[in-house]
């Protein structure tokens, strides 16, 4: 039975910020900053956009956009932006401005032509002269149409973008060697404009990232990422597509280049717009066509956590008729192949451009592979060329492309790239301890994150063992984190063969200034799932609120009706299978209101009734293919559910008399499917950890000895081995059961605080992964 009950408790409790000295995240600070003062171990919704595109992207200076990094994170705060186009005195004729600021955000301008685009507008320098430049110079602020594209335009996007063999253009010298000088110009600037604008003190007001595109299009197909970096330690440049011409090399470089070779770096690369990748971006291959192995996909999967679920080129998660009958997730689509194509025909759409299927794909290959490629948590953003980070309000939107959305005819005409099927697009939330780059990046890494269609909406997700009615627990937030996974973690079989519950708390957005916020219409889970056979399939359930007398009148855009202000709900999947695997995700659905453009016909007066009175040029607003009206939404990060995975674990640390004496205490059940690992011939390995290695241990293959009966067992008061007393692995009750004790060791990294912990077990092919709140009591940190 679906329960939509009301929370007393709101989502503020869980944000009060403990001592300073209290103030411990399951990461590691990576970068000299004041602590800041709104910290909250039970973790807060913070907003941004991570797809922003300034003046330094070559697309966007031929768009006439003046905007640099600095003024987008001025935009991002909440200040003004000027709009091309720009009078004969430099002065913008339009102004963006948010009417609420975004908590974090990060310029991510296309490495390519970054020297390019600033020789081109530098007298004297070699280049200049050109015809390419000379041509991006005829080019900009002209508004010309992008499609069919100019001559002028593919002469600069062909070499360095849609070309499977991309090259530099001859003037820029030897190995590209004037560009490169100039690129790193532009990578300073972008990098001292993330600097200057991220707030360091205890406020924690606003967050940059150092960030950039890798924009590959071979052959016009869309295989984009965003490369954000953690902190201020980055590469002397960015590894663009005319270093490195594949994803797999992109993953390799930012490698060598950051993780492994720059000690303090680190970086994460999101996927975007697959619905424009024509099935390659979720393709279970490698890019030369050959098989993913699994080093493959665990390269992939560990650097590329998330995906860019909506951005104004459209919704990705799935195509009614493409692999799925759900119609709802026909939001905002894309009905082009390619990002410049007109091509609509709904068969020549791959179902692997749509992330749906790319993570049921993914659950297939990890039955092949043993490792999931795919296992993905969700971010939206705009993708905007203007500069104007988080510009998504329907009611302000003046377009993101420049000067060509000065002129409705433009943006109420279908003109690829552009044009009456784009959108705001949407943001990014990311549940953290605090607003720093430390704690926001193992948000984005652990895949704590969601997807909106542009609203503010408050979503948590919870998996695990909880109580029907956990819904009137004051400690919601809490007990979800003692007793399960949030969105975007992993779980065994919680409880047992049964399904575990999934407890799920949406609040409505309260609106901008001037603009409220519109009611919650339902939440759905949707699942994901293979079976026995290895055949996949999918499934959604109303799970919380259901059809309401919420309405809109897209010819006045008044808005009618009820809905809830918040739904809450405890689900368990009726058609629960412990032995099959499968992802969860919910995806709240607002009640109706206006599309942009269809306020934007209203504006112009455009009479639908009486067609001979329609302008050519605003006759898409009365083309019954483009929808007037939208229910926006978000979108959470999955759980993905392992039948190997952990189904129980409890343990504890003592060590309130002396942290460098202390003593743990661990038992973990493992699921039925969990191999028992042979460890005459492989290593066993376990960790807890949360912003420090708590305990480590690697029990070298031989060490533990054969048990009568069955299983694995070491005892030695010495604790010789990783300081273990006792280690017993064995099958019980249809599960892998593991007992863990140490002898008295120095456990003085554990943080005698409320905090999350992770524990980790290794052993050859199988891993699992149990993170969950820790808390204090009687001298202990203990799990629940």
């Amino acid at each position: 039975m679906i329960r939509a009950l009301t929370v007393s408790v709101a989502f503020a409790c869980a944000c009060l910020a403990p001592p300073a000295a209290a103030q411990v995240g399951p990461w590691q600070r990576t970068e000299t900053r004041q602590s800041c003062g709104s910290f909250s171990a039970l973790r807060t919704p913070f907003f941004g956009d991570l797809h922003i595109h300034t003046t330094y992207s070559g697309d966007a200076i031929l768009l006439d956009t003046r905007a640099k990094p600095a003024d987008t994170y001025v935009h991002a705060k909440g200040g003004p932006l000027g709009l091309p186009p720009f009078d004969v005195n430099g002065m913008a004729t339009r102004t963006a401005q948010l009417r609420r600021p975004l908590d974090f955000a990060a310029a991510t301008d296309h490495a390519e032509g970054f020297g390019e685009v600033d020789i081109c507008q530098t007298p004297g320098l070699a280049g200049y002269d050109s015809s390419e430049c000379q041509g991006v110079r005829s080019l900009k602020g002209n508004a010309v149409p992008l499609f069919p594209p100019d001559s002028r335009f593919l002469a600069l996007l062909v070499p360095y973008a849609i070309s499977v063999d991309p090259m530099r253009f001859s003037w820029c010298g030897t190995d590209g060697v004037e560009c490169l000088n100039h690129a790193s110009l532009v990578w300073q600037d972008i990098q001292d404009a993330a600097e200057a604008h991220y707030d360091r003190t205890a406020a924690c007001a606003f967050t940059t990232f150092v960030a950039y595109e890798w924009s590959a299009t071979p052959g016009g197909r869309n295989l984009h990422r965003n490369v954000i970096f953690r902190n201020a330690v980055v590469p002397a440049l960015p590894t663009s597509y005319m270093e490195e011409h594949t994803a797999e090399g992109l993953r390799a470089a930012i490698r060598q280049d950051c993780i492994d070779g720059l000690p303090g770096c680190d970086a994460l690369a999101i996927p975007h717009n697959p619905n424009a990748s024509v099935g390659l971006m979720f393709a279970p291959t490698n890019d030369d066509g050959s098989p993913l192995t699994a080093a493959n996909a665990r390269a992939r999967a560990a650097m590329e956590p998330l995906v860019e679920m909506m951005q104004h080129k459209g919704s990705s998660e799935c195509r009614p008729g493409i692999g799925t009958t759900d119609e709802r997730c026909g939001f905002e689509s894309l009905n082009r192949l390619t990002l410049f194509s007109l091509t609509d025909t709904n068969a020549a759409f791959s179902p692997q451009s749509y992330v749906r299927t790319g993570f049921l794909e993914g659950l297939a290959q990890r039955e092949l592979l043993g490792v999931n490629p795919f296992q993905m948590g969700f971010i939206g953003s705009t993708d905007t060329h203007n500069g104007t980070a988080g510009d998504v309000n329907e009611v302000d939107w003046q377009g993101h492309l420049g000067t060509t959305d000065a002129t409705p005819p433009f943006m109420l005409n279908r003109i690829p790239p552009g044009g009456i099927e784009t959108n705001p697009g949407g943001l990014a939330v990311l549940w953290a301890e605090e607003n720093s780059r430390d704690a926001l990046f193992a948000a984005m890494r652990r895949r704590e994150a969601y997807a909106t269609s542009g609203t503010r909406p408050i979503v948590r997700v919870f998996a695990g063992r909880y109580p029907q009615a956990m819904c009137n627990d004051p400690e919601f937030v809490r007990t979800g984190y003692r007793r399960g996974v949030p969105m975007g973690g992993e779980l065994g079989p919680t409880n047992s063969r049964r399904s575990p519950r999934f407890a799920i708390l949406a609040s409505s957005d309260p609106g901008d200034p001037g603009v409220p916020g519109t009611p919650l219409e339902r939440v759905q889970m949707v699942k994901g799932w293979i079976d026995a056979a290895g055949q996949t399939h999918e499934k959604v359930f109303d799970v919380a609120g259901g059809d309401t007398d919420g309405a809109v009148d897209p010819l006045t855009c008044a808005r009618s009706g009820t809905g809830h202000a918040q739904l809450c709900t405890v689900w368990r999947d009726p058609e629960f299978d412990a032995s099959q695997r499968a992802f969860y995700y919910a995806r709240v659905l607002e009640n109706p209101t206006c599309r942009w453009s269809a306020r934007l016909c209203n504006d112009l007066g455009v009479d639908c009734s009486n067609p001979g009175s329609v302008p050519p040029e605003y006759v898409r607003c009365c083309d019954t293919v483009y929808a007037r009206t939208i229910q926006e939404r978000a979108w959470t990060s999955p759980q993905w559910y392992e039948p190997e995975g952990i189904a129980r674990l409890s343990a504890y640390i003592r060590n309130a008399d002396d942290p460098a004496r202390g003593t743990l205490s661990l038992r973990a059940r493992a699921g039925a499917a969990t191999p028992m690992p042979d460890l005459a011939t492989t290593d066993f390995s376990v960790s807890i950890q949360d912003d420090d290695q708590i305990y480590s241990a690697v029990v070298p293959a031989g060490t533990l000895q054969a048990m009568p009966g069955g299983g694995w067992e070491l005892l030695d008061d010495s604790g010789a081995v990783g300081g273990l007393r006792r280690l017993v692995i064995r099958r019980a009750g249809g599960g892998l059961a593991i007992d863990l004790r140490t002898v008295t060791l120095d456990l003085s990294a554990a943080d005698p605080v409320e905090h999350m912990v992770e524990v980790r077990f290794a052993a050859g092919d199988w891993a699992a992964t149990h993170v969950r709140l820790w808390t204090t009591r009687g001298g202990r940190l203990e799990t629940h």
